[in-house]
């Protein structure tokens, strides 16, 4: 979102250099971004900045109290605890750091780059290796179901749950 935001910046100043008003701009952008189009008050206002004289399109740095949760700490013990165990609920991570959940929402889903199916927290995006192995192992399925079309029907599939399975001779 904010790679976003900064290019749409970025399209009000050259806009500015060109001399066009905020409406042509806004107009512009809203054509360009659709519904991922910054606001008008917000391009009004970039626009008025960059005609007083602005460079930067980078906001500027906001006074308040620096976070303490979002810590490198902080995001290392959620990955532990989630290494330990990967169905661990944010009020649980929450709890066990003495951080407010939406805190450690947001080290999980930003800072990790996880989310929660089936009730554990798996890695959102996978890895070249994860990928490559992927990969091979649906080709080397595709090849035996072109080979032998009733391969499929010898397939089973589940989780981690046990289970036996009887065949009759």
């Amino acid at each position: 979102i904010m790679e976003r935001l900064l290019e749409q910046r970025y399209v009000i100043k050259f806009c500015v250099k060109l001399g066009k008003t905020g409406k042509e701009t806004h107009d512009m952008i809203k054509e360009a971004y659709g519904d991922a189009a910054m606001g008008r008050s917000g391009v009004f206002e970039w626009h008025k900045l960059f005609r007083e004289g602005r460079e930067r399109v980078e906001d500027d740095d906001h006074s308040g109290r620096p976070s303490t949760s979002k810590t490198n700490k902080n995001v290392l013990r959620v990955k532990n605890l989630l290494n330990r165990d990967h169905r661990m609920s944010i009020r649980m991570i929450a709890d066990d750091l003495s951080n407010p959940q939406t805190q450690s929402f947001d080290i999980v889903k930003e800072n990790l780059a996880m989310r929660k199916v089936c009730a554990k927290f798996v890695p959102r995006v996978l890895s070249e290796e994860q990928k490559a192995n992927r990969k091979a192992i649906c080709q080397d399925l595709l090849h035996h179901v072109n080979e032998e079309p009733k391969f499929l029907d010898n397939v089973v599939t589940g989780d981690k749950t046990e289970g036996c399975y009887f065949e009759k001779f």
